[in-house]
């Protein structure tokens, strides 16, 4: 086996490193969930600058917490889980509704939930009409239904990891991703049937 070749270093190690001082390595970790983390975010409120200064919230936490960091599950449940507590305060202080479907923030969720027909548009024009007609099926969740949707589909959290950043149990993370699919498989159903018949 050759020695030369680094291993991938972990997101448990690079915080480990980063709560040992190591800059690099909080950059390594910024880099790798920044994406994805905003992603969250800006699907679940609006408008996109609540949602920049949530994401921005979530970092600054990390950083403050750096010290008191141990490995107790994996660092991406940690990191949704400091992201889930600072939704959970917005929603609280300021009475938020969920958001309005003003954009695609360019990820093909559509592809996701639909039927194998649907994962083919014919053209790029049904491809956005799809992928806009899913995001205001989105928002047209419960939120607990779209968070758990959104950690599962866009940031690949296993049942065990949503259960623990959102505080319940597996179960409940099941049925709320269950309801959720056949909420947004329905939805998007009932609109090609709508188009199909005009």
């Amino acid at each position: 086996m050759d020695k030369s070749v680094a291993e991938p270093v972990t997101d448990e190690e690079l915080m480990l490193r980063y709560r040992n001082g190591d800059a690099r390595a909080f950059e390594a970790l910024y880099t790798r969930h920044k994406g994805p983390l905003y992603r969250y975010f800006l699907r679940l409120v609006r408008p996109a600058a609540v949602a920049e200064e949530l994401f921005q919230d979530v970092w600054t936490g990390l950083i403050r917490a750096r010290e008191r960091y141990e490995v107790r599950a994996k660092f991406s449940t940690w990191l949704y889980r400091l992201a889930h507590n600072r939704l959970v305060d917005h929603y609280r202080r300021s009475a938020a509704q969920p958001p309005t479907v003003d954009d695609d923030p360019e990820q093909p969720l559509a592809e996701q939930v639909a039927d194998a027909a649907w994962r083919e548009p014919e053209s790029e024009f049904e491809r956005r009409r799809l992928g806009q007609r899913l995001i205001e099926l989105l928002h047209a969740l419960p939120p607990e239904q779209r968070e758990v949707f959104l950690l599962r589909e866009e940031n690949g959290l296993s049942l065990e990891e949503i259960a623990a950043v959102t505080g319940v149990n597996v179960e409940a993370a099941k049925s709320r991703l269950r309801y959720a699919l056949a909420k947004l498989r329905a939805g998007l159903s009932a609109g090609e049937t709508m188009r199909k018949s005009n």
